[in-house]
């Protein structure tokens, strides 16, 4: 395996800090970027959502190298909280091919909207629940897993309109969040899928799946 890990925080809704970051995704990924050594040669692309659970948000973040928090932790947990992290590898080598999961996924659901002949295809984003789900089992069968029409649903959708770090390009982002059962079908295109993520904009909190297993109950 590569060396993977996976962080999660406790957000504070109480402070304006957190909420801001959480209606501007832009803030939360300064803060991830930020959590690695930006000196490094080669920087690698860090997977992160955020998750609401009963009552509470937290952050989760996947990534190459281990994150420094600390700073990000002043600005968005409650006082005294330490975030979490764990080594990710152990958990992708339980994923075997015809095993049922558990699963979460935020992503920016999109197809390509053709403009003219010679002119490339203005990527448009799945407004409604029913291309939202059509667009989930297209990506299952390109990724390795499957799922069904009744397997899993849509728990949110919500739109976000925020300027990039620069401030002179403003993203208009579609953010659905499913959640379901799914069938591994082939556990390296799942491997591979938990690694980069799925779809796009990941950089701003969505294409993360994570996996509970049925049986185990263990991530």
């Amino acid at each position: 395996m590569i060396g993977l890990y996976l962080s999660r925080m406790t957000l504070d809704v109480t402070k304006r800090k957190t909420l801001r970051a959480l209606s501007s995704p832009n803030l939360f990924h300064g803060a991830v970027e930020a959590s690695f050594d930006m000196t490094e040669a080669v920087r690698h692309r860090k997977l992160w959502r955020i998750d609401r659970l009963n009552s509470k948000y937290y952050l989760l973040i996947l990534s190459r190298e281990k994150p420094d928090l600390s700073e990000a932790v002043s600005q968005f947990a409650p006082e005294g909280e330490e975030c979490v992290t764990k080594g990710y590898d152990p958990f992708l080598e339980k994923i075997k091919a015809d095993t049922w999961w558990h699963f979460r996924l935020t992503a920016n659901p999109t197809y390509q909207k053709a403009v003219g002949k010679d002119q490339r295809g203005r990527i448009c984003a799945h407004t409604t629940a029913d291309n939202q789900r059509k667009w989930l089992i297209k990506q299952g069968k390109l990724h390795g897993f499957a799922v069904s029409e009744d397997s899993f649903e849509i728990r949110e959708s919500k739109w976000y309109h925020f300027n990039k770090a620069s401030g002179k390009n403003q993203v208009s982002m579609l953010s659905v969040t499913y959640e379901g059962i799914l069938k591994i079908v082939d556990e390296e295109k799942v491997r591979k899928m938990l690694i980069d993520g799925i779809g796009r904009e990941k950089a701003y909190g969505v294409g993360l799946m994570t996996l509970v297993h049925m049986e185990k109950g263990t991530v």
